[in-house]
């Protein structure tokens, strides 16, 4: 049984306790008595709203299901239907132009355009993985992935013949981004580079040389008596590239934090990260390996004057979304408190330790506090999550606005009214993000009653996402993000085709993103070489001026109008989403593992989070409400992908198999027989059911 504690009226988890008295609040200034008192001070002014606007979003769903049912049979009127979103508030007035006034913002962020990572919080040695990925070895990164058009390496040690095509490719890379003054950086004979421009030597150190370009730095290292540089006519080991600029520490979609347990593992790994003595030791190879952060980088400028390039990525944290309740904490009369609210006060405290320098490390030194905060539907939620960072401020004696915001436009009510969501946070806004999985997922939920919509693999080609893709961005431009914040793109899911996303990757920087997710260090490396191909601040400016796409496309609903679906069709759907939610959920909910590299139904290693599992229990709901497939078919499709999902899981010795009488198998049912139900599509509400469960059953 947990212990629960009194502290000025809540009912807190002991574990919750002894980590904020013992670790969050010693050195912050703040005091443990008045720390809980304005934690209950703020719970139980924002939770009442919190609820409010909850049920808000359930008020308007039951407005555009109850319109959808009315007009069944009939050919759709978008003009119509939008004056029905206006007429209902689920559309509101476009604010009057706008630039935001977000000040305060490391350059990682504002000014730099690079990859960026997205690590579960709950995963330390992940965690430190992703910090550690502000600079990338471009060697192994070809040498060990598929981005590289030479044969694979031969097995048994180091292959030469692989070796040198490494070195060819990484050369003629220098070559593009950083010229020599004459010849080939592949005939280069060592000494002082002389380049082309050669303002792009901007460094030097015993063993290392560093160049610019685009904003990024390249380091060369050099070292003749290294196994690689030895056979170098410059000596040259190694090229590291300035990769992972950003990383999100997640405690949403790629974590499973169901209790005190897990919440408090998180802050833990996120107060460590903040005080940069978070710390990991596993086994690998039969020998314990001990990962912690890397320290900055000292440089000497070539007129002789030192400096320091940052080590590692700057850290957002991102929070929960509005909707969950956590038991690790419950207000006066037992209900739970809302998990975002706690999120938001705890992660800040955390990383007050970063801005009075109280670690070995810094991540802002700007002084700022980094938080994305997903899953918000609409400005009266953003607006909601602003009040909520002043109070916030308040409590732990923060100026205004030093907790920054960062806003997933990953819900449909948030892209349709993108720049009042951006206006509700103008003055702390540092990023926005385009999510394709959880945007569609809410695609289909919120019309869920319009029809049956089009196979899971057809979305991508639809032109509300084309016109969501190209709004982001140039709302975020009208908005003034350049220069202040990052416009983001999503997440290349498939970690072991590298070669495909160098050659698909490339549409983010040229849409005006300047950052994008990806899936390791491995690919933030590769993706890099993406952001010295394009310039993204000067393609900001070169679109800047181009026309929004017109809401009417984003509101474009996927049906698949007047479709007949062959067996084969249905079958083949069926099975794909069951085998991805089968494959997904039985490691959530049996190993409390919230993200992973899972095989596809083609044995394809994807990256599977919530968001991922969304869109797949949303579109066989969907499928089902609208008779495309029966109750029958799907539990036949989970009986045949239950066995490959256990087949591909073989060689885990943790993996429990499914079995329909199981804990995880009834969680994916669940998942997709009360998909309608679920408040906006989430996988949430039962997932922590299912997980908590498991848990209680030791």
């Amino acid at each position: 049984m947990t212990d629960f504690l009194d502290r000025h009226g809540l009912s807190v988890d002991s574990r919750l306790v002894a980590f904020v008295e013992e670790r969050a609040l010693p050195g912050t200034g703040v005091d443990t008595d008045k720390f809980w008192a304005d934690f209950a001070a703020l719970l139980g002014r924002f939770a009442p709203e919190n609820a409010a606007l909850l049920a808000k979003r359930e008020a308007l769903q039951a407005k555009i299901d109850g319109w959808h049912e009315g007009h069944a049979g009939q050919p759709h009127d978008a003009a119509a239907y939008e004056a029905f979103l206006r007429e209902i508030g689920y559309l509101v007035p476009e604010p009057a132009p706008f630039a935001v006034g977000t000040g305060n913002v490391d350059a990682e962020i504002a000014t730099m355009a690079g990859p960026q990572l997205v690590v579960p919080a709950l995963n330390a040695r992940f965690a430190l993985n992703a910090a550690n990925a502000r600079w990338g070895s471009l060697y192994d990164a070809f040498y060990g992935t598929d981005a590289l058009d030479a044969p694979p390496a031969k097995p048994g040690g180091y292959d030469p013949a692989r070796g040198a095509a490494v070195i060819a490719r990484a050369k003629a890379f220098l070559d593009e981004a950083v010229p020599l003054a004459s010849g080939s950086w592949a005939d280069w004979q060592g000494g002082e580079p002389v380049l082309a421009d050669p303002s792009q030597w901007v460094g030097s150190r015993p063993g290392g040389i560093l160049l610019r370009h685009n904003g990024l730095h390249i380091e060369l290292i050099v070292d003749p008596e290294s196994p690689i540089g030895k056979t170098d006519p410059a000596g040259i080991a190694d090229v590291l590239l300035e990769a992972a600029l950003t990383t999100i520490i997640d405690l949403e979609d790629s974590v499973a934090a169901v209790d005190g347990e897990d919440k408090v593992l998180g802050y833990t790994n996120w107060l460590g990260l903040m005080r940069g003595d978070l710390v990991e030791s596993f086994d690998k190879g039969g020998r314990t390996v001990t990962r912690r952060m890397e320290a900055d980088r000292e440089w000497t400028s070539p007129d002789g004057d030192p400096f320091t390039l940052h080590g590692r990525s700057v850290m957002f944290v991102r929070n929960v979304g509005h909707l969950m309740t956590t038991p690790m904490i419950r207000l006066t009369g037992g209900s739970e408190a809302p998990e975002g609210l706690c999120d938001a006060v705890i992660t800040s405290l955390c990383a007050l330790h970063d801005l009075k320098g109280l670690g070995a490390l810094t991540n802002s030194r700007a002084g700022s506090i980094y938080i994305v905060k997903p899953k918000q539907h609409g400005p009266e939620e953003c607006g909601f999550t602003n009040r909520l960072f002043d109070a916030v401020e308040d409590m732990l004696g923060l100026a205004r606005h030093t907790i920054k915001v960062g806003v997933m436009d990953e819900e449909r009510r948030t892209s349709a009214n993108l720049a009042a969501c951006i206006e509700a946070v103008k003055d702390r806004i540092v990023f926005i993000n385009t999510g394709f999985l959880d945007r569609t997922g809410d695609e289909i939920h919120t019309s869920m009653r319009a029809g049956p919509m089009i196979p899971k693999g057809e979305m991508k080609a639809s032109d509300w996402i084309a016109a969501y893709e190209d709004r982001n961005v140039r709302i975020g431009l009208a908005c003034g993000l350049s220069g202040k914040a990052q416009i983001g793109k999503g997440m290349w899911a498939m970690p072991d085709m590298m070669k495909a996303m160098l050659e698909a990757k490339i549409g983010h920087p040229k849409s005006g993103a300047n950052t994008a997710w990806v899936p390791s260090p491995t690919a933030a490396t590769l993706h890099a070489l993406h952001y010295h191909r394009v310039d993204v601040f000067a393609r900001q400016r070169e679109i800047a001026g181009e026309a929004v796409p017109a809401l009417s496309r984003l509101l474009t609903i996927p049906v698949a109008e007047g479709r007949n679906w062959s067996e084969a069709e249905v079958t083949r759907e069926l099975d794909n989403n069951c085998q991805g939610i089968l494959g997904y959920v039985v490691r959530w909910i049996d190993q409390g593992v919230g993200c992973s590299k899972v095989p596809d139904i083609d044995d394809v290693g994807l990256m599977e989070d919530r968001a991922t599992l969304r869109i797949s229990s949303q579109a066989l709901a969907n499928w089902l409400l609208h008779g495309v497939c029966t109750g029958e078919q799907v539990d036949a499709a989970l009986a045949r992908m239950a066995k490959k999902v256990d087949a591909q899981n073989a060689g885990d010795p943790l993996y429990e198999p499914l079995t329909p009488g199981g804990i995880a198998w009834q969680a994916a049912r669940a998942l997709i027989f009360e998909g309608v139900t679920q408040p906006s599509g989430y996988t949430e509400p039962l997932l922590h059911k299912y997980r908590q469960a498991k848990k209680a059953a030791g």
